[in-house]
């Protein structure tokens, strides 16, 4: 399919299917940025105040507040037999996930993003306006 210049080079879209496989909230330490809306869906979820929740699993980080991650660089909330357990109010960076600007930058970059995820470049086609729309959610 030919492209007009201003779409970007994903305007057949991209295919990603979650498989839940946990690759992208352990591992090597990073931030998940929070913000006082999600702190308080993740508090009201957990049947825990926002406060409580800010102190005991987000941390301060150049101004902004990131999920805590256990030694090992796994996020706070992942449960090896469960999996995410907040996944219902996953921080918007979660929600986006592989949708990141820096991930769909260029072929190469989503190619690079798909040899680190299991689901990208499987199952759903996700289409291009879905895709920008996650893109401008949150910048990373």
């Amino acid at each position: 399919m030919s492209r007009q210049p201003s779409e970007p080079w994903y305007a057949d879209g991209l295919a990603f299917t979650c498989t839940r496989c946990g690759d992208c909230c352990r591992g090597a330490p990073g931030y998940v940025w929070v913000n006082e809306e999600e702190i308080a869906a993740i508090a009201e979820h957990l049947g825990e105040a926002a406060d409580r929740v800010r102190a005991m699993y987000t941390r301060a980080v150049r101004g902004q507040r990131s999920l805590r991650e256990r030694s090992n660089g796994d996020c706070i909330f992942w449960d090896a037999a469960k999996g995410c357990t907040i996944y219902p109010v996953r921080p918007r960076q979660c929600r986006t996930w592989p949708f990141w600007a820096s991930n769909v930058a260029s072929p190469q970059a989503w190619e690079r993003t798909c040899q680190v995820c299991p689901g990208c470049g499987q199952g759903e086609v996700i289409p291009a306006e879905e895709i920008t729309r996650r893109v401008q959610v949150i910048r990373l």
